[in-house]
């Protein structure tokens, strides 16, 4: 366990906690204006042989951020780990809030829990988390990739990715809360899982800086939050 975040009560319903893995750095998905500002004024300083390229990716950022925030999207960090090459494996977790149909999260994450106890064979699972009652889900799908499209070619350049995704709710809020983590490094999937497992461990709706509350302590030794601090050595 690295670190704690937090969504404040008084911009969302929900509040809660969460420990961020070794390896991410979150992605500020609420930027200041002067901050924007300062990014508009550098592109506009640069050489035009720069310039394009430097507004394709500032305008690809202003759109990821929009998008995450349409979705509800609390968090979004990017990892980077070594893999097994030497090279550099990446990914994105993801951290949002879902509203219940029918105003009832635990319900709904009870009949989902249900679900996937019969349905194993299509990569889902129940959990059982230290905040309540949750589900795994997995899978492998063909998506659109990074990158421009080849030569002659109008279709975008397509990759296959693991997706991992948990859902849980707790006492006192009126959301389900959704843990996704995607990567391209399929052959790591064990590896991701257990980092989206590890993190889904560590969900609370309890203020962790209260008194009664070991804040920053290391989870026990042999489960799967601690095995999280172990993931890609």
């Amino acid at each position: 366990m690295t670190e704690l975040m937090t969504e404040p009560a008084s911009e969302r319903e929900s509040a809660f906690w969460y420990a961020i893995p070794h390896g991410y750095l979150q992605l500020d998905l609420d930027p200041p204006v002067e901050q924007i500002e300062g990014l508009i004024r550098q592109v506009l300083s640069l050489p035009d042989e720069m310039r394009n390229r430097a507004e394709e990716v500032l305008r690809f950022y202003a759109g990821v951020v929009t998008s995450l925030n349409a979705n509800r999207v609390q968090a979004c960090l990017i990892g980077s780990h070594p893999d097994e090459t030497g090279g550099i494996a990446f990914s994105v977790l993801t951290v949002s809030t879902v509203p219940a149909t029918g105003g009832n999260a635990k319900l709904v994450i009870a009949d989902l829990a249900g679900t996937a106890a019969s349905n194993r064979d299509e990569g889902m699972r129940p959990l059982e988390l230290p905040c309540g009652t949750g589900f795994l889900a997995e899978k492998k799908i063909i998506t659109t990739a990074p990158g421009r499209s080849p030569e002659g070619s109008d279709t975008p350049p397509q990759g296959r990715v693991w997706q991992g995704t948990v859902a849980v709710t707790g006492s006192g809020t009126a959301d389900i809360i959704v843990i996704q983590l995607v990567t391209a490094s399929v052959e790591l999937a064990d590896d991701y899982r257990n980092i989206l497992l590890g993190v889904a461990h560590t969900v609370t709706f309890t203020d962790p800086s209260l008194p009664t509350m070991k804040s920053g302590a290391d989870p026990d030794p042999g489960t799967v939050a601690a095995s999280m601090r172990n993931d890609f050595g």
